[in-house]
């Protein structure tokens, strides 16, 4: 247990008092000390209560592997909201917690600040926590009623298709329109006229008075989850909340997946100097939490000298201190404001910083060498941001839903720039056909650029 709780809550108003003084602006933040265990729980799940699903499990026993093997440690989760809920692990001593008070005030700055995290949190709500906690609570409820077997099938099927949302639509949208206006009735032109006017040729068909049926989708759909919510022929009320509830978990998630470079780096830059200005802290306690910072932020793990994957707390750590340093904090605040990691790291990263932290790409042979294959600023950019694109999914698209609700999707692979893993395609197919009842038909390429169809037909019950 944390050694002294009085003297963490003297500190952490104390330390709050400042953050307010330096010109942080955060909504109140609830603070709550947990025992490691609830904290795994978080860091798997996403949230402190959401639906049951077997492959949480799985994901408990990766992280569980990775802590015991020294290579990932929790020290505080944070939710944007009105008020921000922080958890801090009961375990970790005063001197941690203190900076995780001041690293988490840092968060609650940038989350109600960032232009991103303000818009997705106005559609999704400032309530995440009693949200998801109502929605485990309908999907417990479904449990009872329907069974393990029917309600996992369509958790299946949601949460592999959780990262399909299209984060420049909105979260609340009407369903598409059932017809569109017939095209206008437009006089020829003196050449059309003549034309018409020679020996032989008739007069065109008069267009359609009534509408015309509109086509579904109008254009591609990257929405995977809305679409099926709204269209699958046969789902009940229940499985299209379930899928409604994974969508709005996901946009209320992607600020914080689209900033993190930013947004952990602001955290870790805020929580130094606030540290470094408070003091009040003792001595020894200012020293061990500096300690603390540098774990954080350093660029490699245990006694590596040569970091093989970005730190995003290093990186957006070394890239804010720099501005601030040059430009001051109104202009980091404008930074703050306006961008996400794409802007952020292609504006800001340039040639110095790239020198200065040793960056480069790289590539891993079959033989086991890995090399360094690249120092452009440009490559070292796009190879920092490429996982991000799209919530790090592949762009997946409805291209056409039939009259015999058959459906088929298509993978912009010249968008996202890479082929899928078949196998995994294969595997989450299955899921959207075990719940869409009819046949879905995906076009791909693989990862040499060939053209790959995936199929399946539909659940054996369905009515074809």
């Amino acid at each position: 247990m944390n050694p002294d709780p009085g003297k963490l809550a003297e500190y952490g108003a104390r330390i709050e008092a400042l953050a307010l003084e330096l010109g942080l602006d955060f909504y109140p933040v609830a603070f709550e000390m947990v025992p490691n265990s609830f904290m795994m729980e978080i860091a798997v799940y996403g949230l402190p209560v959401r639906m049951r699903h077997w492959s949480f499990g799985v994901r408990y026993i990766h992280q569980l592997v990775h802590q015991q093997m020294g290579n990932s440690r929790i020290f505080e989760v944070m939710f944007p909201g009105d008020p921000c809920h922080a958890y801090m692990v009961d375990s970790n001593s005063l001197a941690e917690n203190t900076l995780v008070t001041a690293h988490v005030l840092g968060h609650a700055d940038f989350a109600k600040n960032n232009q991103l995290f303000t818009r997705f949190m106005a559609m999704a709500g400032s309530q995440i926590l009693e949200q998801s906690a109502a929605r485990a609570h309908r999907i417990e409820a479904a449990l009872s009623r329907y069974g393990q077997e029917r309600v996992e099938a369509v958790l299946d099927a949601a949460l592999a298709l959780e990262p399909h949302i299209d984060v420049n639509s909105t979260l609340h949208r009407p369903r598409y329109p059932v017809s569109v206006a017939p095209p206008p009735d437009i006089a020829p032109g003196p050449f059309r006229q003549r034309f018409q006017n020679l020996p032989g040729e008739t007069a065109p068909p008069a267009p359609p008075a009534s509408a015309l049926r509109a086509a579904i989708p109008p254009q591609p759909e990257y929405d995977l989850l809305w679409f099926i919510a709204n269209y699958a022929p046969e789902l009940d009320d229940w499985e299209r909340d379930i899928f409604l509830a994974v969508r709005e978990e996901a946009f209320y998630f992607y600020p914080v997946y689209a900033c993190q470079i930013m947004n952990e780096g602001w955290a870790s830059y805020w929580h130094a100097r606030l540290l470094r200005e408070a003091s009040f802290l003792p001595h020894d306690l200012y020293v061990s939490a500096i300690k603390s910072h540098s774990d954080v932020v350093r660029p490699y793990a245990g006694e590596r000298q040569l970091a093989l994957s970005v730190n995003p707390y290093h990186l957006g750590f070394s890239l804010w201190e720099r501005i601030i340093e040059r430009d001051g904090v109104a202009a980091a605040r404008a930074i703050c404001r306006e961008e996400d990691d794409f802007g952020f790291i292609r504006n800001y990263l340039d040639e110095e910083m790239v020198e200065q932290l040793d960056l480069f790409v790289y590539e891993s042979r079959k033989d086991g060498e890995t090399r360094i294959v690249n120092r452009d600023i440009h490559a070292i950019r796009e190879a920092i941001l490429a996982g991000k694109y799209n919530y790090g999914a592949p762009c997946i698209a409805v291209t056409q839903l039939h009259d015999d609700a058959s459906v088929v999707l298509r993978h912009d692979h010249q968008r996202d720039g890479r082929g899928l893993e078949l196998s995994q395609a294969e595997r989450v197919m299955e899921y959207v056909g075990r719940i869409w009842h009819r046949p879905v038909t995906l076009h791909t390429v693989d990862f040499r650029g060939l053209a790959r169809t995936v199929s399946h037909k539909g659940r054996p019950d369905s009515l074809v």
